[in-house]
């Protein structure tokens, strides 16, 4: 099966035909931005890391930074740098260049300041854009995509309708040769024996358990339970009384096919195949910054409650399981899940609609959040202090 997509010199196949612009750090995103506002066809990355942090955790922004750059769905990069930050821009620059896309950088401080980086970023960043705008979509493998999968703004309605319906997706696609990956570690809690049993081999179980261990330390050491920020107010308002409940209905956005291992926050899915978890919190801006880092085409994105955003070089499909909430944000919804609630349709039903327009939007359509600009949600996870 073949969708029409952007191809690049890597083999890699893309949805979309942007310039990304990545600030290297915090302090460049106000440059960013000024370019992004300017220059047609650009997207911008403005996360809040890059400085003042240990140097694991550079490491960690760096690599991630590298592999949003690498995404197929951009087909070039401008890199705005301050000049003084921690995160490896040489690296940056080398990694995103090796893939055969055309990429500059500015650097604030070399430039001369904030006015004359801004004009540089312009003059960049329309050149770039120029320098792409004239390729076409041609015919691309569908087992060559990686789809991102998550939930949030989750309640009662999710595990029983808009999750299934992504796990029937997820399984469809596995089928198809094609690369998934799901994240939440904090909702794996109290069901991750569940997903254990799935894993490819001892390898990949023993790593399931290890990110979930790894995660409940995390929230020891600061004296406090998981379960003191899961689920969230809105979960329980939804219907949703613990974590163990909650994690029972997120993974059923995984469907049933075999768990091939876990990849690291800031991984590339690149070179696998089939299903695969990605060691990640639940929050919106982060998730969506590491799925995006898997070099994931799209997302598909299950809701109850209503979560609206998307992110900037992803296309995000919302689906959502509540038909109420599908008629109060039917703005921002693209799917209406909830008639699986209602009796009207079965999961396998939604699950084609859904399927079909995933590849209407690896074709071209956008998405709800595309269309209202609503993607700016994005962060990077990191695990140590600020210094």
């Amino acid at each position: 099966m073949k969708f029409n997509g952007y191809l690049r010199a890597d083999g890699k196949a893309g949805s979309r035909n942007l310039v990304g612009v990545i600030p290297t750090v915090v302090c460049a995103n106000d440059v960013a931005q000024a370019v992004v506002r300017q220059v047609s066809g650009c997207v911008g990355f403005f996360h809040h890391q890059g400085c003042c942090q240990l140097p694991p955790d550079l490491d960690r922004v760096t690599d991630t930074l590298a592999n949003l750059g690498k995404s197929p769905n951009l087909g070039a990069v401008l890199l705005v740098s301050l000049g003084c930050e921690g995160t490896d821009t040489e690296k940056l620059y080398r990694e995103i260049q090796a893939c055969g896309k055309p990429v500059e950088i500015i650097r604030i401080q070399e430039l001369g300041g904030t006015s004359k980086a801004i004009a540089a970023g312009i003059d960049g960043a329309q050149k770039l854009t120029l320098s792409i705008s004239g390729q076409q979509r041609t015919p691309c493998e569908l087992s060559g995509v990686t789809m991102a999968i998550k939930c949030g703004g989750s309640d009662a309605t999710s595990g029983m309708a808009s999750n299934c319906v992504i796990g029937y997706v997820a399984d469809k696609m596995v089928d198809l040769g094609a690369t998934v990956v799901f994240g939440e570690t904090t909702e794996f809690i109290g069901a991750e024996h569940i997903l254990a049993k799935r894993a490819a081999d001892e390898d990949a179980a023993k790593e399931i358990g290890r990110i979930v261990a790894e995660m409940e330390r995390r929230a020891e050491s600061l004296g406090c339970d998981m379960r003191k920020g899961q689920p969230t107010p809105g979960n329980i308002a939804g219907g949703l009384s613990t974590i163990e409940e909650k994690s029972l209905g997120a993974i059923m956005k995984s469907g049933n096919r075999a768990i091939q291992g876990v990849l690291a926050y800031p991984d590339s899915a690149a070179g696998r195949k089939g299903l695969w978890i990605k060691d990640s919190p639940g929050r919106e801006p982060e998730i969506l910054t590491g799925m995006a880092a898997t070099g994931a085409q799209c997302m598909l994105f299950s809701t109850g409650r209503g979560a609206p955003q998307g992110f900037p070089s992803m296309p995000v499909i919302k689906i959502c399981g509540n038909p109420h909430t599908y008629q109060r944000m039917e703005n921002d919804m693209d799917v209406n899940a909830g008639l699986v609630i209602l009796g009207e349709k079965s999961v396998r039903e939604i699950g084609e609609e859904v399927f079909a327009l995933m590849l209407d939007v690896l074709n071209g359509r956008q998405t709800k959040n595309e269309a209202l600009g609503y993607f700016g949600s994005i962060d990077i996870h990191t695990l140590g202090p600020v210094i």
